[in-house]
């Protein structure tokens, strides 16, 4: 990847993302072929519900039209051309520290290192002493494991007799395997380590790439 166009803010100099110069470099020749493209601004936003995988829109949009509580930055290329990003506030923690980026054979691509945020499943419990036991084994044996495929599991919570939900994200998502390593190796390694917790059950809906949570 090549160097990155820098990203001020002139309220905060936070950054949230970087952009690489291909992407920046793409973005603009997008943007200055629109009409009025000196006025638009690049919308990033998370447009995929909680418990998924991050899934993005990415629009221009005029610049002075974005809400009061968007987050704008300009990115600065080293060619000294300027993009401006609009963040929309309910995103901006997910993007924090991620990259846009473009490469030859995936076009533009969002790097990551975020997680998404866990859904909330009427009936199951995941703030007591059990789903404590049950995360230190997610994050600190399962997902590890799975790093190496490129995919994590999140817990999603108990239900009081005995199965821990979790759904399944990154590489393992909608993969083949998915729900042999969910049964054959999560399972096996919270049955074992976690008193209380006899199964899992997958909540990731693997044939069509969604996530359509029980209730």
């Amino acid at each position: 990847m090549s160097p990155l166009a820098s990203e001020t803010d002139t309220s905060t100099g936070n950054l949230i993302i970087t952009v690489s110069a291909e992407a920046q470099a793409e973005l603009v020749q997008l943007r200055d072929d629109e009409p009025d493209g000196d006025r638009l601004g690049l919308r990033l936003e998370i447009v995929s519900g909680a418990g998924e995988d991050f899934r993005y829109d990415l629009s221009f949009d005029v610049v002075t039209k974005a809400a009061f509580s968007d987050e704008v930055r300009t990115h600065t290329g080293a060619d000294g051309s300027t993009l401006k990003v609009i963040i929309p506030a309910k995103d901006v923690d997910s993007l924090q520290g991620a990259v846009l980026d473009r490469t030859d054979s995936q076009g533009l691509v969002i790097r990551n290192p975020n997680k998404p945020q866990v859904p909330t499943i009427e009936g199951l419990t995941r703030d007591d002493a059990l789903s404590a036991e049950v995360e230190a084994v997610v994050a600190g044996e399962v997902n590890p494991a799975l790093a190496a495929h490129g995919g994590f599991v999140t817990y999603v919570g108990h239900d009081g007799e005995g199965t821990a939900y979790l759904t399944m994200g990154g590489g393992c998502h909608g993969c083949s395997m998915s729900r042999m390593t969910m049964l054959d190796g999560v399972q096996t390694m919270l049955v074992e380590q976690v008193a209380g917790i006899e199964r899992v059950k997958d909540l990731t809906d693997h044939a069509s790439g969604e996530n359509p949570f029980y209730r």
